[in-house]
């Protein structure tokens, strides 16, 4: 599969995150910024400490050794160590803290419209920049991966604060070559080329089927959790009497009366039969989800988010 990003001609590499790629609009650039700083004061205030505190290093490295004394587990007597010293010395081991979070976003034509002027995908851009910065602050690696039908941009994870401003800007001002969305062709990209274990944030609005398997196959290799981001459309039609609908992802246009009870009924009763679906995917894949709605304050589903995870590492 060829995949779609900002190369070195010469080299094929991808180009440095400098914040300052041509071509992109200068309030583009500057809506970046705004959200940084907002990310910045949300992380300074609340998150930095709840962050550091879930998401721990899963891993363990060789610290030192010394000696011996009763009451150690003799499991993690050093046998190599004692056969040259004729002494029993104990293993010793820190935590790595070197995590890789991977943000895995929907940008496909859904996530661009909307009745509001925000958009879900300015949302999800600001939420992702949260949890970036975060994880940049506790020295963790931080990748991203942009999808709609198909893989459209990947960023390999890196260190830096540098690297959260490409992060940003580029689901800010995504250029999708496919049209639709599927989830589960982003997972299996991200299995491809993600071999080590990683925190994926999966952040869509979870209106498209068929990615059951790759979920399950995606939660049990990383740590999945997924960020739900939609807006009231989404959920409830307006009693607006006729209307024509377009569909953001092929195009096709519908009227429908949604003054009609039963035509109003029919479109929520769908959804909520897809989110009844999804979160019982999630439940029994033991993924955690954020639910998050354009015009709405995020920082309460993250504080609940953090607080979950808290408990359950405490547990």
């Amino acid at each position: 599969m060829k995949l779609w990003s900002r190369t070195s001609p010469a080299t094929g590499t991808e180009s440095p995150g400098d914040g300052h790629a041509p071509g992109i609009p200068p309030e583009l650039l500057q809506r970046v910024k705004l959200i940084e700083i907002k990310a910045r004061r949300l992380v300074d205030d609340l998150f930095l400490g709840e962050y550091h505190a879930i998401f721990r290093g899963r891993g363990i490295e060789f610290d030192e050794l010394r000696p011996y004394v009763p009451g150690d587990d003799v499991r993690s007597i050093d046998w190599k160590a004692f056969a040259r010293t004729g002494e029993p010395f104990i293993r010793r081991y820190r935590e790595d803290r070197d995590l890789t979070v991977i943000f895995a976003v929907d940008v496909s034509a859904s996530q661009r419209a909307g009745a509001l002027p925000r958009t879900k995908g300015d949302l999800a851009a600001e939420i992702c920049a949260v949890l970036a910065l975060a994880a940049i602050r506790n020295k963790d690696r931080v990748g991203l991966l942009l999808f709609a039908a198909e893989p459209e941009l990947y960023i390999r994870p890196a260190n830096g604060a540098g690297n959260v401003f490409r992060v940003v800007r580029e689901m800010l001002w995504p250029q999708p070559r496919t049209s639709g969305t599927s989830i589960g062709a982003a997972l299996q990209y991200l299995a491809d080329v993600q071999k080590r274990r990683a925190t994926v944030f999966l952040v869509s609005d979870f209106l498209s089927t068929g990615y059951s398997a790759s979920i399950r196959s995606a939660a049990r290799r990383h740590d999945l959790i997924g960020i739900r981001v939609r807006e009231p459309i989404d959920e409830a039609l307006p009693a607006a009497g006729l209307i024509r609908l377009a569909d953001s992802e092929t195009g096709a246009m519908m009227e429908v009366d949604s003054s009609s009870v039963a035509v109003r009924e029919a479109y929520a009763a769908h959804i909520r039969r897809l989110d009844a679906e999804r979160r019982l995917l999630f439940g029994q894949a033991g993924i955690d989800e954020i639910e998050v709605e354009v015009g709405v304050d995020y920082v309460p589903a993250l504080l609940r988010f953090f607080r979950k995870r808290a408990l359950a590492v405490a547990g």
